[in-house]
């Protein structure tokens, strides 16, 4: 169990440097608490590229989702399924196992939906956007963890990416119901890749600052959909491009 404040330790001694201007908290201590974060958020990443592969390299799952009412009526349901996890999931976070079997129910329900959207795209527009992903992803890291040092605070943020995911969730909506052809689709996919490059600098921003030592489970989460979500933007901008 993680201590909820360490107010007593001296930050003079010798270790880890503050995170931040006026930590209270004990470097050691939140610093072992991102390492636990990053060790958790990479088996995510792990395992939601090898479902990925899976679900592309054996041709015939998604062939089956997608040739018959049976199959597609299961993917419908698949794709629901991470969000009926989700609540579950946030209710238990703090109460071990059942908040790492959900979690992993959790990561595989997306890797899949993954899978599925990188099974109809070519391996070069994967490539890309894993490439892409990936460097951004690593950018936005340093450059929060370098702007908390200096004293500068991204909670602010909050309110205007929650704003902006509506917004995107509306235009989804309508690009469904009225497609608008694919310079719509590329102006979709570059909305949502900035706002969840904005959303991975908020969540670190929190990880650094925030987030108790007991929310581990929500806050590999909240990074792991950052990421997994900016990758499916760029995938549904390159894709687009790559069509045109």
């Amino acid at each position: 169990m993680w201590p909820k404040s360490a107010k007593g330790v001296d930050l003079e001694a010798s270790g880890p440097s503050a995170l931040y201007p006026n930590m209270t908290e004990s470097p050691v201590l939140r610093w072992g608490f991102i390492r636990k974060i990053y060790f958790i958020l990479t088996i995510q990443l792990a395992l939601t590229a090898a479902v990925s592969a899976v679900v592309v390299s054996v041709k015939p799952i998604p062939h089956f989702f997608v040739s018959s009412s049976a199959g597609l009526g299961l993917y419908i349901f698949l794709l629901i399924l991470p969000f009926i996890i989700l609540c579950p999931l946030y209710m238990y976070q703090e109460r071990h196992p059942i908040n790492l079997l959900l979690l992993g129910l959790f990561t595989v329900s997306i890797s899949f939906a993954v899978g599925m959207s990188c099974a109809f795209t070519s391996g070069k527009v994967i490539l890309e956007a894993a490439i892409l992903t990936a460097v951004v992803v690593v950018s936005l890291t340093l450059y929060t963890f370098w702007a908390a040092r200096r004293g500068h605070d991204f909670n602010f943020l909050g309110p205007f990416l929650f704003a902006a995911v509506l917004v995107l969730l509306v235009f989804a909506l309508i690009q469904v119901l009225f497609p608008l052809g694919k310079l719509s689709t590329m102006i979709y996919g570059g909305l949502a890749a900035l706002v969840f490059s904005g959303y991975i600098i908020y969540d670190t921003d929190n990880l650094i600052k925030r987030f108790t030592y007991d929310q581990y489970i929500w806050a590999a989460v909240s990074l792991y959909l950052d990421i997994v979500n900016l990758f499916l933007s760029l995938l549904t901008l390159l894709r687009a491009a790559d069509d045109s």
